[in-house]
């Protein structure tokens, strides 16, 4: 599934699941160290988890980050408004 953010540097997440697993993330543009440890950390994690870990944390004074669109992502997969 490709997802398009929504107010941060990164402009798109592709993510890939078997089920509610993730199998992998990758994101483009954004800070790409941060990125790909992030990405790492979520491979194998329920789609739920993640969520409940990432969703509302805040980039400097954005109203969202790359880890909340991520968890906005995987949201609309799963069906959850976790």
């Amino acid at each position: 599934m490709q997802y398009r953010t929504k107010g941060t540097c990164s402009s798109v997440i592709d993510i890939e699941m078997d089920g509610d697993i993730i199998r992998s993330v990758r994101f483009t543009g954004g800070c790409n160290g941060n990125l790909q440890g992030i990405s790492r950390l979520v491979e194998g994690m329920p789609a739920a988890e993640a969520i409940s870990r990432l969703k509302g944390i805040k980039c400097g004074f954005k109203p969202t980050s790359c880890p909340d669109q991520l968890a906005t992502a995987l949201e609309s997969i799963v069906g959850t408004n976790s």
